[in-house]
């Protein structure tokens, strides 16, 4: 059976030129690029290489990168870092602001950190259409308001947020609050440079843009008080502690090279995404698009089928080949409703009919089409076992 993989938003294939790229640092080039010997050097000199063709991609100096084992932790140094600078300084408990529908990593770092009485923090809630209103975001400043961190592309509906906007309201209103932007599904898509978008801090994630999977970046802006949370040696400008991994870190770098001049793919992509909207939404009953059509990254697709239950609808899917997802793979494994769609409205019942579909490069029209066969046809059976399903409950009653 073909398979068709339209969970991109989840993960994506090492690119082949990638893979390539990383061979050598596995077991020729195996050095530790702490070593000061020619093994180490050799390492070193590739993970400054990649340092580099990073930051060229954020309009950053090399010095202003920080590798990672990936957005996950990039959010929780950029996040818990600054926090534990500002207790080095000052005593007062200090205030976040940050979005009701961040990814977990996000959110459980804040309400961790909450938990422990560490901060003061607030949730904006996007519009309906799933962007955040900055007016909102200005309410919530405190004087005691240390950093803000929105997202810049929702993983789950794929909305984008005004992120330069934002950046601008702040340095008008009060310079002196940091502002982070989980990146991580918008490198791909979107211009990251941190001088246009003003940001002071943005992570992002190697295998969501074609690199492997367990390493990322944290872009931090020179001069920026921000300490480490994990202890070990002084690698990393002493904030992130351990052995380098090369081979990961020269992939990064090489897939972040490779999106540079991307924009034929991206328009690909988007034309496939507004195919897939248009005839879904016109072949399909009562099915509903979340988030904006028109601020939406161009990979993303979510819609909610009521009368169908999401899970259900993935395992049908799954079994014709088709590899999609409910919403965050972060969260496959809860049976509690998106804390995204919520965010937004929906009604518990409608995120539980939810299906995300993000498409790749390698996504072609025919697999579209082929997906859009198997949607009507599983949305149907779903639809008449649950109406079976209530009919019954009802005659019981």
């Amino acid at each position: 059976m073909h398979r068709i993989y339209l969970d991109n938003a989840a993960t994506t294939p090492v690119d082949k030129k990638v893979f390539e790229e990383m061979k050598p640092y596995f077991s020729d080039n195996f050095g530790n690029a702490s070593s000061i010997h020619n093994f180490g050097r050799n390492a070193s000199e590739a993970v400054e290489k990649a340092r580099k063709q990073v930051a060229d991609f954020f309009g950053a100096d090399s010095g202003e990168i920080i590798f990672t084992s990936g957005a996950t932790e990039s959010n929780n140094l950029a996040i818990k870092g600054i926090v534990k600078a500002h207790y080095k300084k000052e005593k007062a408990k200090p205030h976040i602001i940050t979005t009701a529908f961040e990814h977990h990593c996000v959110l459980n770092a804040v309400k961790n950190l909450e938990k422990e009485n560490l901060i003061e923090a607030t949730y904006i809630k996007p519009e309906r259409d799933g962007v955040i209103n900055i007016l909102d975001i200005k309410k919530a400043i405190r004087p005691n308001t240390i950093l803000v961190s929105v997202m810049y592309v929702n993983n789950e509906i794929g909305t984008v947020q005004p992120i330069k906007g934002i950046s601008q309201m702040l340095k008008k209103y009060n310079s002196n609050i940091i502002f982070h932007t989980d990146a991580t599904q918008a490198v791909n898509y979107f211009d990251c440079n941190v001088k246009k978008l003003g940001v002071d801090l943005m992570s992002m994630s190697a295998h969501k843009i074609y690199g492997p999977k367990g390493v990322g970046a944290l872009y931090v802006k020179k001069g920026l008080n921000i300490a480490k949370i994990q202890d070990g040696g002084e690698q990393e400008r002493g904030l992130r502690a351990g052995t380098l991994n090369v081979p990961g870190i020269v992939g990064l770098g090489v897939a972040m090279a490779g999106i540079r001049n991307y924009e034929s793919g991206i328009r690909k992509i988007k034309s496939l995404r507004d195919y897939l909207i248009k005839r879904v939404l016109r072949e399909i009953p009562n099915s509903k698009l979340n988030g904006s059509k028109i601020k939406r990254s161009p990979n993303n697709v979510n819609f909610s089928f009521p009368g169908v239950e999401g899970e259900s609808l993935i395992m049908m899917l799954d079994a014709d080949g088709i590899s999609a997802s409910t919403g965050s793979a972060c969260s496959s494994g809860t049976l509690e409703p998106s804390h995204v769609l919520l965010s937004i409205g929906s009604k518990p019942e409608e995120a539980h009919s939810s299906l995300r579909i993000t498409l790749g490069k390698y996504t072609t029209k025919k697999e579209i089409d082929y997906t859009i066969g198997v949607l009507k046809e599983s949305i149907n059976k779903l639809r008449k076992i649950s109406g079976n399903v209530l009919s019954d409950y009802y005659k019981l009653k």
